[in-house]
């Protein structure tokens, strides 16, 4: 069920980078956060994908997308809500999205250094 909602979130992801990459090219604004906003979720787009594709051979798949989709929600959210709204998400939105975007990357590491399932 994972694999799933991985691909949706992707899609998403890619989507709202280059719309938002879109914002920040014509400037106006914070386009500064719009471009950083865009950079997470262009990133972590792809990253998904694969997670999504080699659910079933890494074992830590799982836990590393769900990180990562958390992660890039409240870091480019928070962003995203800062340049069109003026006011974040919450206090430590961006930061405590950046620490989950990691923690997914070092699931994805940890995963890495496991056997493989059969």
């Amino acid at each position: 069920m994972a694999a799933p909602l991985f691909f949706v979130f992707a899609g998403l992801f890619g989507a709202a980078g280059v719309a938002l990459a879109a914002v920040a090219a014509h400037g106006g604004g914070e386009a500064a956060l719009a471009a950083s906003a865009s950079a997470m979720c262009l990133s972590h787009a792809p990253a998904l994908l694969g997670l999504a594709i080699g659910i079933e051979k890494i074992r830590t798949a799982r836990l590393a997308g769900l990180l990562i989709i958390a992660g890039t929600l409240f870091f480019a959210g928070d962003l995203a809500m800062l340049r069109f709204a003026g006011i974040g998400l919450f206090p430590y939105a961006a930061p405590t999205g950046g620490w989950a975007m990691m923690l997914g990357w070092l699931a994805i590491a940890t995963g890495g250094l496991m056997r493989t399932k059969p």
